[in-house]
């Protein structure tokens, strides 16, 4: 066991730290640029020179023109409504959408609201590492085709996509191109000139600036419509007023993209050296990511066969480190990240997936000392915690006088799914006040909703000296869909509040 923790972030493509010249940049802006941009008085005026500025920085760095540049409060809301408002605008006329299956969920989940709506969503085919075949697009696009989906970079993966080709095709049959580039940018170059790209999304929290904060790139002579209605702010495209303090942190984070690039190299050459050692620990590990210049420098995505990624995450967690699942903890579904499985991972190995991303200041000592827990966690040094089958969660386990289940499950979780009988609930922020209430002497097992949040619990239960603590794989929804009558008829009984 390690006398001395560190605190190693390995999930940057998630979020990054606000760095420390954003930090003073807004909180200078919220101090002294307090005026509405839309007025005409000084103070006003000056918020409104910061928006200007702003958005002449953010389209320099991805080689635009600032009246190709629209604020939004993040790429999230960009992708939805670009590809909304070209949707409304085509239909019935055209009716058909390509995209690649790979995309980040906030282009995924607006595809499928699509489809139920009548338009015709099809994907191109991946390899197995996710690059595009773009032989199909050329033969997928025909006069109904509305536009072209394609992420620059993937984020659970880091493959990068030959846009430049994919908008060659396309404008070859006079079909735009939405290319998501939020997991690129700062980590290779972003061009919008050079790639062609007709509409392109950014997010200030993956280059370290604030969350809330985006942009949206329009080449000249292609249609947008206005999707926020009410006033005249972004050229009339996003009425509201605008949130300058979030705008100059997204301006701020921007200028140090090509210091962050400068460092790319650094990273890619600690990454390799992260995979050639893990390899040594554990030579059956499988990479989902590619291992040539399609991947970003930062970003590795690796099946540990046999090793339960909850748990797995729970003893990294316990030790310092911040690595996100391969498979995606949705609220509702225990189904495997669609990115990993259009790739052609297993359900098995999804759940066997970690996506580890490097930060700009990474350090090898860092990555020493991660796979020093790793050695220890593979060679069975580390504490060891149960994993229950949900298939084994029965009605006798559940009313065994010597069972004590905790719910660490978020409110809005329980308002989706009942608690497995007789559980007792508790806070996941504030789990640890509740341990004196826990008896010690029975077998204690945590329950959350998909199976992510409980084994961290375990972990710190079981290294507090609990001695039979499990938790229950894939969560209560994996507990529902393997016994569908036990859920209907008894769950959510004798629920109790620690």
């Amino acid at each position: 066991m390690f006398k001395i923790r560190h605190n190693v972030y390995l999930d940057n493509n998630a979020t990054t730290r606000v760095s420390s010249k954003v930090l003073r940049k807004m909180n200078r802006v919220l101090r002294q640029n307090f005026g509405n941009p839309s007025s005409l008085y000084k103070v006003a005026i000056s918020s409104a020179i910061i928006l200007e500025e702003s958005r002449t920085i953010v389209a320099k760095t991805i080689m635009a023109d600032p009246s190709e540049i629209y604020f939004t409060g993040s790429a999230t809301e960009a992708n939805n409504n670009i590809i909304k408002s070209l949707a409304e605008h085509h239909y019935p006329a055209k009716n058909k959408i390509i995209s690649s299956p790979i995309e980040h969920a906030s282009v995924i989940s607006t595809l499928q609201y699509l489809a139920g709506k009548g338009f015709i969503i099809e994907y191109m085919p991946v390899d197995d590492k996710g690059h595009v075949n773009t032989d199909a697009l050329n033969a997928m696009i025909d006069h109904s085709t509305i536009l072209v989906c394609c992420m620059l970079a993937n984020n659970e993966t880091g493959v990068i996509q030959d846009i430049k080709q994919i908008t060659k095709i396309a404008h070859g049959k006079q079909v735009p191109v939405f290319s998501d580039c939020v997991q690129a940018l700062g980590k290779i170059l972003v061009n919008v000139k050079d790639l062609d790209i007709d509409y392109a999304s950014i997010s200030a929290h993956k280059i370290h600036g604030p969350k809330g904060a985006g942009a949206l790139y329009v080449k000249p002579g292609n249609f947008i419509s206005p999707f926020v209605h009410g006033g005249h702010q972004e050229n009339g495209i996003r009425a509201g007023t605008e949130s300058i303090h979030n705008v100059a942190g997204l301006a701020e984070a921007c200028k140090s993209v090509m210091f962050d690039l400068s460092k790319a190299p650094k990273i890619e050459s600690i990454k390799r050296y992260f995979i050639r050692e893990l390899k040594k620990i554990k030579p059956d590990i499988i990479l989902n990511s590619p291992e040539d210049s399609t991947c970003l420098p930062n970003t590795v995505n690796i099946v540990f066969p046999g090793i339960n990624n909850a748990y797995f995450m729970a003893t990294l967690d316990y030790f310092g480190m911040a690595v996100s699942a391969g498979s995606a903890c949705n609220t509702q579904s225990n189904e495997p990240s669609h990115v990993l499985k259009a790739i052609g991972v297993t359900d098995e190995q999804a759940r066997e997936s970690i996506r580890f991303s490097l930060g700009t200041n990474i350090s090898k000592f860092q990555i020493m000392y991660v796979l020093e827990v790793i050695r220890q966690f593979v060679d069975g040094e580390l504490p060891p915690i149960g994993m229950l089958d949900p298939k084994l969660l029965n009605k006798e386990m559940i009313d065994d006088n010597n069972t004590f289940i905790v719910d660490v499950r978020f409110w809005h979780d329980r308002l989706l799914v009942k608690s497995i009988p007789n559980a007792h609930e508790i806070s996941f922020f504030s789990y640890k006040k509740y341990f004196k209430h826990i008896p010690r002497e029975k077998n204690i097992i945590l329950v959350c909703q998909t199976g992510f949040n409980a084994p961290i619990v375990a972990y710190e239960m079981k290294l507090r000296g609990y001695k039979n603590v499990s938790f229950l794989m894939l969560g209560i929804v994996g507990w529902k869909q393997a016994n569908p009558a036990l859920y209907e008829s008894y769950a959510g009984t004798n629920i109790k509040k620690l």
